[in-house]
């Protein structure tokens, strides 16, 4: 069984959420297109060669291309890589191309599919939690370059989602763990049935293996996160308000990501800046102290960090400014009047953000553990 949303903007498409979706993604190709760009990291492979197969067997021509793994794939290098891939293979506007992999991946498929020929299609078929919740839904697509995360980027839909769960049983927990903060995020911001059923299943969804009945648990999570999306993009899909809660967390989580040089994982950077946002909504007013603790409480429960660091303020509050929701000087937050109400919070007083640094603020990290790398 499966499960369909349909993001319901002004050209709608599905995000289809269950197991063995490989021969209805491919089905779902557009009749036209006769050539097929699969993009993936080089753990994907053999799924790769398996999809090639299949696309092969409808008479279409489908070309791999191997990406580096992670946030070091999404580079201008690498997309001129794949924009000299499809030249070579003579890529017209009714060909396509298909994201394989995470986060990472769908954002690099979808920047190169909105920048060839000034757009062609593309299919996402995400194989992590984080790319299922977040990066393949929503038509925000986009590269990293030396100033930032994500600040060259396009707004390109895709055609369709498939989000295979099976891709997800062999998945390290600690990459399962990182895609949670995602959800997390869902559930602070828009429905906090999110936030009981992880209270309640924590325990089984960090573990090594997943049972069915986690499985199961999984699978409502990531629909319900899809949904909160689905629903957000459709009233605003190129971020000039409401779209702008979905990056809760995000203002000080990629500061985190840029000033480790992406050596922490997106969730992980995410998770300490929901707490950051927290601590900054409490201490303007917004948002009382207990909801703050459930906070640190369920994203701790999943091991997820909840700290930073307390000697890289100024790296990090350079980082912030570079944020997409800055505004000329102007440094804006998605913060919450409470659980389920995100609202912005534009220019806090300087004292505000270095109280509520303080409050994620520990020693100097040693090793990498703290990072989910």
């Amino acid at each position: 069984m499966s499960r369909t949303i349909t993001v319901a903007t002004a050209s709608p498409y599905d995000v289809t959420i269950g197991s063995g979706l490989i021969e209805p993604a491919v089905l779902s190709i557009p009749e036209g297109a006769s050539r097929v760009l699969v993009v993936h990291a080089a753990p994907l492979r053999a799924m790769a060669d398996i999809l090639r197969a299949r696309i092969e067997a409808t008479g279409r021509t489908a070309v791999l291309a191997e990406v580096p793994d992670a946030e070091s794939g999404k580079t201008a290098e690498v997309a001129a890589f794949l924009w000299q891939v499809l030249g070579k293979s003579d890529f017209t506007r009714s060909d396509i191309v298909i994201g394989l992999g995470g986060g990472a991946v769908t954002d690099l498929a979808g920047f190169v599919a909105a920048t060839w020929l000034r757009g062609v299609g593309v299919i996402q078929m995400p194989t992590t939690v984080l790319a299922m919740v977040d990066a393949a839904v929503g038509g925000k697509t986009g590269i990293n370059t030396a100033e930032g995360k994500n600040l060259v980027g396009a707004f390109h839909e895709p055609l369709s989602v498939w989000c295979d769960l099976d891709t997800l049983a062999t998945l390290p927990a600690f990459d399962r763990v990182a895609g949670l903060a995602e959800v997390v995020k869902g559930g602070f911001i828009a429905d906090a049935v999110i936030l009981d059923l992880v209270e309640e299943n924590a325990a089984g969804l960090t573990g090594d293996t997943l049972d069915a009945a986690t499985l199961e648990v999984l699978e409502e999570l990531i629909a319900r996160k899809v949904q909160v999306k689905a629903t957000v993009v459709a009233a605003d899909l190129k971020e000039s308000f409401q779209r702008e809660i979905l990056n809760y967390g995000h203002t000080f989580g990629h500061a985190i990501e840029y000033t480790e040089r992406y050596q922490w994982r997106h969730g992980a950077a995410v998770s300490v800046g929901m707490v950051f946002a927290a601590e900054l909504a409490h201490l303007a007013g917004r948002l009382d102290e207990a909801s703050v603790e459930r906070h640190r409480t369920i994203l701790g429960s999943l091991g997820l960090p909840t700290t930073y660091p307390g000697d890289r303020w100024d790296a990090l509050s350079t980082a912030m400014r570079r944020d997409k929701k800055t505004r000329g000087d102007l440094l804006r937050f998605v913060v919450l009047q409470g659980i389920g109400n995100p609202v912005r919070l534009e220019g806090p007083d300087p004292s505000l953000l270095l109280g509520a640094y303080d409050a994620v603020s520990s020693a100097p990290a040693v090793g990498g553990a703290i990072s989910l790398g």
